[in-house]
């Protein structure tokens, strides 16, 4: 078995002679000397590149991919799952917050017949205002996905490299990659990680993550559901206002026909005397809810037709194995 590190970098040059000691230690003891190791430099403006550098004239299993600028982690993971050729792939950060000595018992783990193994940081060396939304957000992606993990964000994780060939990474979708997996059928477990102290430099998560974090959730938990039938989404909810509207419409239609025509046709003692329909609220939310919903049943028609036309065979299923 060839293992595949993957370690995006973002100004991390006092980590970096550190925790490429550990790897080196970790892999060694697992007989895994054939193993790679690839640096993603982010983007940073320090010397990581210049320690990367080093670090790949020094050990041949140490090779480096730099960015123009930073463009975010899921594409630093993407670019390394391109470049990884192992039949397994581990992602971690740079930061000395994960521990390779983990690297072990999670083949062990995999090897126990699954395709994902999530870490959980179990004890979390994080202050408070990063740990609870953390839990919160973690709870709303079982709920909404259907996969129950006790940390999604945890960076650590390993998968087959069938998963890496599956899924697509763009924005920050990277923290669900597991997700992602599971939706298409891959076997999907966690493993309690020790979670380190940071050592170096300082986190690059603000309050803007958690506010992007819920829009991706939105996103996956839509691509996941409905990413193959949009009009399943879109059609229920355009049915639904085209419905209301519909209603509206009919019930004023009754009631002018009872305060209009049957006075004509003798039975006026049944009809009524009320304001115009034209003049009435309903008739204006009715006609917009007809709108919305023939708008919401259009979009769908042309998400299914986009669909349709950019969809491939491979992309639709997911082949565990062949005999």
């Amino acid at each position: 078995m060839k293992l595949t590190v993957i370690i995006p970098v973002l100004n991390e040059e006092d980590s970096l002679p550190v925790l490429l000691d550990e790897l080196l230690s970790a892999l060694r003891q697992n007989d895994l000397d054939a193993s790679e190791i690839i640096f993603i430099d982010d983007g940073s403006t320090d010397s990581s590149w210049q320690r990367i550098t080093e670090f790949a004239a020094a050990h041949p299993e140490v090779s480096g991919i730099r960015f123009r600028r930073n463009f975010g982690k899921a594409a630093a993971l993407t670019a390394g799952m391109q470049s990884a050729t192992g039949d397994v792939i581990m992602m971690m950060d740079a930061d000395l917050q994960d521990d390779p000595a983990e690297i072990g018992a999670f083949l062990e783990r995999l090897n126990a017949g699954y395709d994902v193994v999530n870490g959980w940081k179990q004890r979390r060396l994080d202050p408070w205002h990063k740990v609870y939304p953390s839990r919160v957000f973690n709870w709303m992606i079982g709920r909404l996905t259907g996969l129950k993990l006790h940390d999604h964000n945890c960076g650590l994780k390993m998968f087959r490299a069938e998963v890496a060939k599956e899924i697509r990474l763009y924005g920050e979708l990277h923290r669900f990659i597991p997700v992602l997996a599971f939706a298409r059928g891959f076997r999907i477990t966690e493993l309690v990680v020790n979670h380190r102290a940071r050592q170096h430099g300082h986190s690059k998560y603000g309050v803007r993550r958690f506010l992007r974090g819920f829009l991706d959730l939105l996103t996956v938990s839509f691509l996941t559901s409905f990413g193959r039938r949009p009009l399943h989404a879109l059609g229920g909810v355009g049915l639904f206002f085209f419905s209301l509207g519909g209603l509206g419409l009919i019930f004023l239609a009754l009631l002018w026909l009872r305060m209009n025509l049957l006075p004509v046709i003798g039975l006026s003692a049944l009809s009524i005397t009320a304001e115009p329909i034209g003049s009435r609220p309903l008739l204006a939310y009715s006609i917009a809810s007809l709108l919305l919903g023939g708008q919401a049943l259009s979009l769908g028609l042309l998400a299914e037709l986009i669909v349709d036309s950019s969809q491939r065979s491979d992309d639709i299923f997911s082949v565990r194995e062949k005999t």
